[in-house]
Protein backbone atom coordinates (compact mmCIF):
# COMPACT_ATOMS: atom_id res chain seq x y z
CA UNK A 1 0.00 0.00 0.00
CA UNK A 2 1.15 3.51 -1.18
CA UNK A 3 1.06 5.74 2.29
CA UNK A 4 2.60 8.73 0.44
CA UNK A 5 6.19 8.52 2.72
CA UNK A 6 7.93 7.78 -0.64
CA UNK A 7 9.49 5.03 -2.92
CA UNK A 8 9.84 1.56 -1.64
CA UNK A 9 13.16 0.33 -0.84
CA UNK A 10 14.45 -3.20 -1.12
CA UNK A 11 17.00 -3.44 1.90
CA UNK A 12 19.58 -6.41 2.08
CA UNK A 13 18.28 -8.89 4.77
CA UNK A 14 21.86 -9.72 6.33
CA UNK A 15 24.82 -6.53 7.06
CA UNK A 16 27.13 -5.52 4.43
CA UNK A 17 30.45 -4.52 3.89
CA UNK A 18 32.17 -2.91 0.63
CA UNK A 19 35.43 -4.19 0.23
CA UNK A 20 37.92 -2.57 -2.04
CA UNK A 21 40.86 -4.99 -3.48
CA UNK A 22 43.93 -3.69 -4.77
CA UNK A 23 47.11 -5.29 -6.07
CA UNK A 24 50.39 -3.42 -5.27
CA UNK A 25 51.59 -1.33 -8.30
CA UNK A 26 54.37 -2.33 -10.05
CA UNK A 27 57.50 -4.21 -7.74
CA UNK A 28 61.45 -4.31 -8.82
CA UNK A 29 61.21 -8.04 -9.14
CA UNK A 30 57.67 -7.74 -11.44
CA UNK A 31 59.75 -6.36 -14.29
CA UNK A 32 61.75 -9.43 -14.87
CA UNK A 33 59.61 -11.41 -13.25
CA UNK A 34 56.48 -11.03 -15.82
CA UNK A 35 59.45 -12.24 -18.15
CA UNK A 36 60.94 -14.78 -16.77
CA UNK A 37 59.25 -16.56 -13.67
CA UNK A 38 62.38 -17.83 -12.68
CA UNK A 39 63.71 -14.25 -11.96
CA UNK A 40 61.92 -14.10 -8.91
CA UNK A 41 64.20 -16.72 -7.12
CA UNK A 42 66.64 -13.60 -7.22
CA UNK A 43 67.92 -12.69 -3.73
CA UNK A 44 68.05 -9.42 -5.22
CA UNK A 45 64.17 -8.68 -5.14
CA UNK A 46 63.73 -9.55 -1.02
CA UNK A 47 60.74 -7.68 -0.20
CA UNK A 48 60.91 -5.99 -3.07
CA UNK A 49 60.17 -2.34 -3.51
CA UNK A 50 58.02 -0.24 -6.27
CA UNK A 51 59.57 1.04 -9.21
CA UNK A 52 59.30 4.61 -11.11
CA UNK A 53 56.56 2.78 -13.07
CA UNK A 54 54.81 1.71 -10.05
CA UNK A 55 54.69 5.10 -8.10
CA UNK A 56 53.07 6.63 -10.76
CA UNK A 57 50.36 3.81 -11.14
CA UNK A 58 50.24 5.15 -7.35
CA UNK A 59 49.55 8.41 -8.15
CA UNK A 60 47.06 7.84 -10.70
CA UNK A 61 44.43 5.34 -9.21
CA UNK A 62 45.25 7.81 -5.89
CA UNK A 63 43.65 10.67 -8.33
CA UNK A 64 40.70 8.06 -9.41
CA UNK A 65 39.80 7.46 -5.73
CA UNK A 66 39.65 11.03 -5.06
CA UNK A 67 37.71 12.23 -7.96
CA UNK A 68 35.14 9.00 -7.25
CA UNK A 69 35.10 10.51 -3.38
CA UNK A 70 36.35 6.74 -2.30
CA UNK A 71 39.26 8.20 -0.25
CA UNK A 72 36.34 9.84 1.93
CA UNK A 73 34.42 6.99 2.20
CA UNK A 74 37.11 4.37 3.34
CA UNK A 75 36.97 3.39 6.70
CA UNK A 76 39.99 0.88 7.03
CA UNK A 77 42.76 -0.03 5.25
CA UNK A 78 44.32 -3.72 5.69
CA UNK A 79 47.70 -4.44 4.23
CA UNK A 80 50.36 -6.91 3.56
CA UNK A 81 53.30 -6.08 6.08
CA UNK A 82 55.97 -6.28 2.68
CA UNK A 83 57.11 -3.06 1.43
CA UNK A 84 55.59 -2.64 -2.12
CA UNK A 85 52.06 -3.39 -0.31
CA UNK A 86 52.44 -0.94 2.05
CA UNK A 87 53.95 1.96 -0.57
CA UNK A 88 50.43 1.30 -2.35
CA UNK A 89 48.12 1.31 0.32
CA UNK A 90 49.80 4.66 1.97
CA UNK A 91 50.28 6.05 -1.60
CA UNK A 92 47.15 5.56 -3.00
CA UNK A 93 45.19 6.29 1.03
CA UNK A 94 47.21 8.26 2.79
CA UNK A 95 46.88 12.21 3.31
CA UNK A 96 48.77 14.67 1.63
CA UNK A 97 52.36 16.08 1.99
CA UNK A 98 53.66 15.96 5.92
CA UNK A 99 54.70 18.42 7.78
CA UNK A 100 56.65 18.07 11.09
CA UNK A 101 54.24 18.09 14.49
CA UNK A 102 54.08 16.36 17.50
CA UNK A 103 50.60 15.08 17.20
CA UNK A 104 50.29 12.95 14.19
CA UNK A 105 53.16 10.53 12.91
CA UNK A 106 53.33 10.48 9.06
CA UNK A 107 51.98 7.02 7.54
CA UNK A 108 55.36 6.88 5.65
CA UNK A 109 58.83 8.51 6.03
CA UNK A 110 60.86 10.25 3.21
CA UNK A 111 62.59 8.02 0.62
CA UNK A 112 60.99 4.86 2.73
CA UNK A 113 62.22 1.97 0.35
CA UNK A 114 64.09 3.95 -2.52
CA UNK A 115 61.04 5.93 -3.22
CA UNK A 116 62.49 9.11 -3.37
CA UNK A 117 59.27 10.44 -2.45
CA UNK A 118 58.31 12.94 0.34
CA UNK A 119 56.88 11.60 3.71
CA UNK A 120 53.50 11.72 3.68
CA UNK A 121 51.04 12.12 6.09
CA UNK A 122 48.23 10.31 8.20
CA UNK A 123 45.96 13.12 8.87
CA UNK A 124 42.49 13.33 8.72
CA UNK A 125 43.20 9.20 7.44
CA UNK A 126 41.41 6.06 8.39
CA UNK A 127 43.22 3.11 10.66
CA UNK A 128 45.64 1.46 8.46
CA UNK A 129 46.36 -1.79 9.91
CA UNK A 130 48.72 -4.30 8.47
CA UNK A 131 48.23 -8.28 8.12
CA UNK A 132 49.96 -11.74 7.66
CA UNK A 133 46.55 -13.10 6.63
CA UNK A 134 46.52 -10.94 3.08
CA UNK A 135 50.56 -11.71 2.52
CA UNK A 136 50.76 -13.56 -0.71
CA UNK A 137 50.47 -17.29 -1.75
CA UNK A 138 54.23 -18.55 -0.26
CA UNK A 139 56.27 -20.23 -3.45
CA UNK A 140 59.81 -19.91 -1.56
CA UNK A 141 60.31 -16.39 -3.36
CA UNK A 142 62.77 -13.52 -1.63
CA UNK A 143 60.39 -11.17 -3.22
CA UNK A 144 57.58 -12.14 0.03
CA UNK A 145 60.57 -12.09 2.90
CA UNK A 146 59.07 -9.70 4.54
CA UNK A 147 62.03 -7.79 6.44
CA UNK A 148 61.77 -7.25 10.59
CA UNK A 149 58.65 -5.33 11.64
CA UNK A 150 60.40 -3.16 13.79
CA UNK A 151 61.24 -1.71 10.48
CA UNK A 152 58.92 -0.96 9.13
CA UNK A 153 57.81 0.76 11.96
CA UNK A 154 60.68 2.96 11.33
CA UNK A 155 59.63 3.27 8.15
CA UNK A 156 55.34 3.72 8.61
CA UNK A 157 55.30 5.07 11.59
CA UNK A 158 51.62 5.47 11.66
CA UNK A 159 50.68 2.04 10.13
CA UNK A 160 49.36 -0.04 13.11
CA UNK A 161 51.51 -3.57 13.37
CA UNK A 162 50.30 -4.79 16.24
CA UNK A 163 48.51 -7.38 14.91
CA UNK A 164 51.38 -9.60 13.78
CA UNK A 165 53.45 -11.37 16.87
CA UNK A 166 56.94 -12.52 15.57
CA UNK A 167 59.28 -9.26 14.77
CA UNK A 168 61.11 -11.79 12.47
CA UNK A 169 59.33 -13.15 9.29
CA UNK A 170 57.92 -16.84 10.59
CA UNK A 171 55.69 -16.92 7.51
CA UNK A 172 58.15 -17.25 4.99
CA UNK A 173 60.34 -20.28 4.51
CA UNK A 174 62.42 -21.21 1.55
CA UNK A 175 61.45 -23.67 -1.13
CA UNK A 176 58.12 -24.25 0.53
CA UNK A 177 54.79 -24.03 -1.73
CA UNK A 178 51.79 -23.00 0.67
CA UNK A 179 48.65 -25.45 -0.67
CA UNK A 180 46.03 -24.17 -2.10
CA UNK A 181 43.85 -24.88 0.77
CA UNK A 182 45.71 -22.98 3.04
CA UNK A 183 45.45 -20.11 0.76
CA UNK A 184 42.08 -19.93 1.14
CA UNK A 185 41.42 -20.50 4.36
CA UNK A 186 43.69 -17.55 5.43
CA UNK A 187 41.24 -15.42 3.15
CA UNK A 188 38.39 -17.04 4.90
CA UNK A 189 40.10 -15.69 8.36
CA UNK A 190 40.39 -12.53 6.56
CA UNK A 191 36.94 -11.98 5.78
CA UNK A 192 35.63 -13.45 8.90
CA UNK A 193 38.30 -11.04 10.05
CA UNK A 194 36.62 -7.78 8.38
CA UNK A 195 32.82 -9.12 9.22
CA UNK A 196 33.47 -8.64 12.75
CA UNK A 197 34.52 -4.64 12.95
CA UNK A 198 32.57 -2.10 13.02
CA UNK A 199 33.82 0.06 9.69
CA UNK A 200 31.60 -0.60 6.65
CA UNK A 201 33.79 0.41 4.11
CA UNK A 202 37.12 -1.60 3.91
CA UNK A 203 39.73 -1.05 1.39
CA UNK A 204 42.46 -4.47 0.81
CA UNK A 205 45.89 -3.65 -0.48
CA UNK A 206 47.66 -7.45 -1.40
CA UNK A 207 49.63 -9.26 -3.25
CA UNK A 208 47.79 -10.42 -7.10
CA UNK A 209 47.75 -14.50 -6.69
CA UNK A 210 45.75 -13.99 -3.08
CA UNK A 211 43.27 -11.53 -4.37
CA UNK A 212 42.50 -14.29 -6.83
CA UNK A 213 42.41 -16.80 -4.41
CA UNK A 214 39.59 -15.31 -2.34
CA UNK A 215 37.60 -13.60 -5.12
CA UNK A 216 37.89 -17.69 -6.05
CA UNK A 217 36.13 -18.22 -2.85
CA UNK A 218 33.17 -16.59 -3.71
CA UNK A 219 32.51 -18.39 -7.23
CA UNK A 220 29.60 -20.04 -6.05
CA UNK A 221 27.74 -17.28 -4.37
CA UNK A 222 28.06 -15.30 -7.88
CA UNK A 223 26.05 -14.57 -10.86
CA UNK A 224 27.07 -17.14 -13.79
CA UNK A 225 27.95 -14.15 -15.87
CA UNK A 226 30.63 -12.56 -13.17
CA UNK A 227 32.09 -16.13 -12.18
CA UNK A 228 34.65 -15.75 -14.99
CA UNK A 229 35.19 -12.04 -14.90
CA UNK A 230 35.99 -11.79 -10.98
CA UNK A 231 38.41 -14.37 -10.96
CA UNK A 232 40.82 -12.31 -13.69
CA UNK A 233 44.22 -12.12 -12.28
CA UNK A 234 44.99 -8.61 -11.17
CA UNK A 235 46.92 -5.80 -12.89
CA UNK A 236 49.26 -3.78 -10.92
CA UNK A 237 47.46 -0.98 -9.00
CA UNK A 238 43.96 -2.24 -10.11
CA UNK A 239 41.24 -2.06 -7.82
CA UNK A 240 38.04 -4.32 -7.86
CA UNK A 241 35.19 -3.51 -5.42
CA UNK A 242 33.09 -5.60 -4.15
CA UNK A 243 29.72 -6.27 -1.36
CA UNK A 244 30.47 -8.46 0.97
CA UNK A 245 26.61 -10.22 3.25
CA UNK A 246 26.92 -11.38 6.68
CA UNK A 247 24.99 -14.72 6.37
CA UNK A 248 25.88 -15.78 9.69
Amino acid sequence: MDNGAGPNLLLPLHPCKTIHLVRHAQGIHNVEGDKNFKALLSPEYADAHLTPLGWQQVDNLRKDVQNCGLTKRIDLVVMSPLMRTLQTAVGVFGGEGYTDRMDAAPFMVTNAGKSSRAAISSLNSPPFIALDLCRERMKGHPCDNSRRISDYQFLFPAVDFSQIESDEDTFWKADVLEPVEDVVTRSSKLINWLLKREEKEIAIVSHGGFLVHTLRAFENDSHPLLKEEICKPFANCELRSMVIVDRR
